[in-house]
């Protein structure tokens, strides 16, 4: 059987090399309760298919929602957010911050994560 990790990274080179956008993102800080430790990934296709977790489904559905949502209908309007993730650098994002993120994104005990986001 396959590390979860290697699965995840195969599965992101795949997307990658036929062209598709995704993206990965990598837990590189927690502090308080966490639900994935330090190191754990996930990569999300643009098709909105998601390998691997950072949360356990909570913080994946999020990014599903910010990566996946449909691009504006007119040129001059700003870019989206997920059209920035689409296209910007690598970020680093946090959760859980305040108790009530740390409770709607179901971090325990207020738990905080950071995210590196990185795009292609």
């Amino acid at each position: 059987m396959e590390n979860l990790d290697v699965y995840v990274l195969r599965q992101l080179a795949g997307w990658r090399s036929l062209g598709q956008r995704a993206l990965l993102a990598t837990v590189v800080r927690t502090w308080g309760s966490s639900p994935r430790p330090v190191g754990s990934i996930m990569a999300l296709h643009e098709d909105g298919a998601v390998v691997g977790s950072v949360s356990g489904g909570c913080i994946e559905d999020d990014l599903l929602y910010r990566y996946v949502s449909p691009k504006p209908g007119a040129a001059n309007q700003a870019p989206t957010e997920a059209e920035v993730l689409r296209d910007g650098p690598p970020q680093l994002v946090r959760y859980g911050v305040t108790a009530d993120e740390a409770h709607r994104f179901g971090l325990p005990c207020g738990g905080t994560l950071e995210l590196l986001l990185e795009f292609n």
